[in-house]
């Protein structure tokens, strides 16, 4: 959701070198699928979507229709060689595409520079208004990556805020928010707000700054580093104690970089969704840590951590603490927020399979039924508080859905899915 004005089309823009699949020495692929809702929740089915190639937009690369779950299927695009995104070049590692989309009763969208980096899969994530008289289009053309366009870099801070007995402090523990305001540019411009999910923040911010190709264990390292530095800016109300109406910027200087409409990956979104409520800390302080960090390769930055200095150790087998700890220091350890706000019951710290029975999995086959009324390839099954294989398969359609391993078990990544968009479908009244 956006704070701006109906016009003829809505355009958010942010200029970038342009590196189109036709100019590359295409020799990977990857892979791209749509999901197309209204509000970020409710399905869009037979919306139409074209894929086009930005240096040759009137030829049609692939067309595509959403299914009852607003899916498209996965295709493979051209992608440029793996090793590009795996060491630091001028070469752009990823190939750029446009995607127009259109759907009976809905304004249109057309996302321009969707980047497919080979051996991932891509998903561009398209919510649809319903068609008003004023707006015809929504167009975003999606900036480049951090770690090939030269972004400003981080303005240095103290990793640790002073509290003062002044109300500066707003929160007495760490608290995971349902949604936070990204003030589109630095913090004194007149740029719009947007309030995004602080999931999708995490996992649009994480697939702008790091590239998905990279081991799994320097992608957690630095989720975890991104997670810490924005509830920072939560837990102790930075922007709001100097005035601004804002959680967070999209400035690099200040921030990091959120660019509105970017697809992401999907295993960063999955490791985002696996930790979400943690943060980093250091003994006896309450706050989570101001993480900050650069490339690595055209800024330094000593005392942080470098992002391409976290690939490095990642190739050399490190986990993610051994990598942050490299960079922070031996004190640093992952901290976990117990309140996570907007959902209606917290994870219970266990995991439910066949078998288990009680109010937990009363909750979860209560949640599924009214999402079920929506996404409706999710069978209904009986609410009697036990785990048996009807409630597991209905997980498993859900899981399907919404990018999370297919196990039939509600796990915290599942738990938590079920109940955001169980919120989402009970909000809309649908």
């Amino acid at each position: 959701m956006n704070q701006t004005n109906s016009s003829k089309s809505h355009i958010y823009s942010i200029p970038s070198p342009r590196l189109y699949p036709t100019q590359l020495e295409t020799q990977s692929l990857g892979r791209l699928r749509v999901r197309c809702t209204t509000s970020g929740v409710i399905p869009i089915p037979n919306a139409t979507v074209s894929i086009t190639d930005p240096s040759n937009p009137t030829r049609v690369l692939e067309q595509l229709t959403t299914d009852a779950s607003g899916l498209t299927g996965e295709i493979e695009l051209d992608a440029p060689p793996l090793n590009l995104s795996l060491e630091p070049q001028p070469i752009q590692p990823y190939s750029e595409y446009d995607i127009n989309v259109t759907a009976p009763g809905y304004e249109g969208a057309f996302f321009s520079g969707v980047q497919i980096l080979p051996n991932v899969l891509a998903e561009q994530n398209i919510q649809l208004n319903p068609l008003e008289a004023e707006v015809t289009e929504e167009v975003f053309v999606i900036g480049p990556h951090t770690l090939y366009y030269e972004y400003p870099p981080k303005i240095p801070e103290d990793e640790i805020k002073p509290t003062r007995e002044t109300g500066e402090i707003v929160l007495s523990r760490v608290v995971i928010p349902e949604y936070i305001i990204v003030h589109d540019g630095p913090p004194a411009s007149a740029a719009t707000n947007h309030y995004v999910r602080f999931r999708d923040y995490i996992k649009n911010v994480a697939s702008s700054e790091i590239y998905a190709t990279w081991p799994e264990q320097t992608i957690y390292a630095n989720i975890f580093a991104i997670l810490s530095f924005t509830l920072n800016r939560v837990y102790t109300e930075w922007y709001r104690n100097q005035g601004y109406n804002f959680t967070i910027t999209s400035s690099t200087a200040y921030d990091h970089k959120w660019i509105n409409g970017r697809n992401v990956y999907t295993n960063i979104g999955l490791i985002v969704d696996n930790i979400f409520t943690n943060y980093l800390s250091r003994p006896n302080v309450t706050q989570p840590i101001l993480t900050q960090y650069c490339d690595g390769n055209r800024t330094s930055c000593p005392g942080w951590m470098t992002q391409w200095g976290s690939k490095t150790l990642g190739d050399q087998g490190q986990t993610a603490i051994q990598i942050l700890r490299h960079f922070y220091g031996n004190s640093i350890y992952i901290n976990t927020a117990v309140e996570v706000s907007g959902v209606p019951l917290s994870w219970p710290g266990s995991s439910l399979g066949i078998g288990a029975t009680g109010n937990n999995v009363r909750t979860i086959q209560t949640q599924l039924n009214r999402i079920a009324q929506v996404y409706t390839v999710i069978p209904r099954i009986a609410v009697d508080g036990t785990y048996g294989q009807q409630t597991a398969n209905a997980v498993r359609a859900f899981q399907r859905i919404f990018d999370l391993p297919v196990t039939g078990i509600v796990d915290f990544a599942t738990w938590y899915r079920i109940s955001n968009i169980y919120v989402g479908v009970t909000r809309i009244g649908v």
